[in-house]
């Protein structure tokens, strides 16, 4: 993963990292490349800066700058050469490249009657790694089937940024759409484990990361995508359009968004979600969710831990706020995560 995520950089910039040893290429969570400023590596509570001949250290002096003209040539290769063409992903300040990793930017922002129409002057690139964890969510699916209704619980899984919330959720859909997770077990008269068809409305390209219309992450063979396309209409138009049992979208935050989960809960279909929060209060606290807390929508919420271990499952509730049972003996912990999360 670390040297297909290299091959966007700048020469300059890839020379430098490929140089980097020890643990640094297998941990990274993200690249922090400042114009004129030191080169930065970020993992789970750590970071290093990088000197020229690839050694970390703590210290900012003697790290290698990326120039202007790093910053401009790795601009034009993640906008394809046409910056005015990803317009919407710059008003945004991220670009999700093939493999979904997430570039976001930081520059001078260029309003239009208040609001946010594009970035200029771009100097300042996040770039966030994503990893695949096939079996992360081996130990958390169980806990999800709801046997009244023979299909799984609305689900919510919530975490601060960086914390593994999108690995959780691409590999929940994964062995919902692949069958066979619950080792020959039934589950109030039918086999919860049977294969679903799964749908995911994949805004930001980072859970299925489409390309040429195929997903990079492996999501299950009974999988159906939809990218780039705003989360309320993606759901709509999914239901209609595809008939999913299980319907995965990633981050949710505004009101049309838990107008459209209430949509789909009518439909009867199950939806697995994710929202950023530092634990349950802090989402319930939202404006924009509580219709769905009121409603009590989601049979299950899981919530990583804020710290620790990235990915690690810091409970499951019930709609009521219930503990069901400790996390597996072994927590779900997606050791290295980065990107997508």
């Amino acid at each position: 993963m670390w040297d297909a995520v290299l091959q966007w950089l700048p020469g300059s910039v890839r020379a430098v990292l490929g140089r980097v040893s020890g643990e640094w290429p297998d941990r990274a969570e993200e690249i922090r490349i400042r114009e004129g400023r030191p080169l930065e590596l970020v993992a789970s509570n750590d970071y290093a800066f990088v000197g020229p001949d690839g050694r970390t250290t703590r210290q900012p002096e003697g790290a290698f700058r990326p120039s202007r003209d790093d910053c401009l040539k790795l601009l034009d290769r993640v906008t394809n050469h046409s910056v005015y063409t990803m317009e919407e992903q710059l008003r945004r300040g991220y670009i999700t490249v093939p493999g979904g990793h997430r570039i976001g930017l930081s520059g001078r922002a260029v309003l239009d009657r208040g609001a946010i129409r594009t970035l200029q002057q771009i100097g300042g690139f996040n770039v966030r790694i994503a990893r695949e964890a096939r079996g992360c969510a081996a130990g958390v699916v169980p806990l999800l089937w709801n046997a009244e209704a023979r299909r799984p619980h609305h689900t919510l899984i919530v975490s601060p940024p960086q914390r593994g919330k999108t690995t959780l959720l691409r590999d929940a859909a994964r062995l919902l759409s692949a069958g066979g997770w619950a080792d020959g077990a039934g589950f109030g008269g039918e086999r919860a484990d049977r294969a679903r068809k799964v749908g995911i409305v994949d805004e930001r390209s980072e859970i299925a990361a489409l390309v040429d219309g195929r997903p990079s992450f492996d999501v299950g063979p009974r999988t159906d995508v939809l990218d780039g396309c705003p989360k309320a209409e993606g759901m709509m138009l999914m239901i209609r359009a595809m008939s999913p049992e299980v319907l995965v979208v990633d981050e949710l935050g505004r009101p049309e968004d838990a107008e459209a989960v209430l949509e789909a809960l009518h439909a009867g279909i199950a939806v697995l979600a994710t929202a950023h929060g530092r634990d349950l209060a802090d989402v319930r606290g939202r404006p924009s969710l509580a219709p769905l807390f009121e409603a009590k929508v989601f049979g299950r919420i899981v919530t990583l831990t804020p710290s620790g271990p990235t990915g690690a499952v810091l409970d499951v509730r019930d709609a009521e706020g219930r503990r069901l049972e400790a996390p597996p003996a072994r927590p779900v912990n997606i050791r290295g995560l980065g990107g997508s999360t």
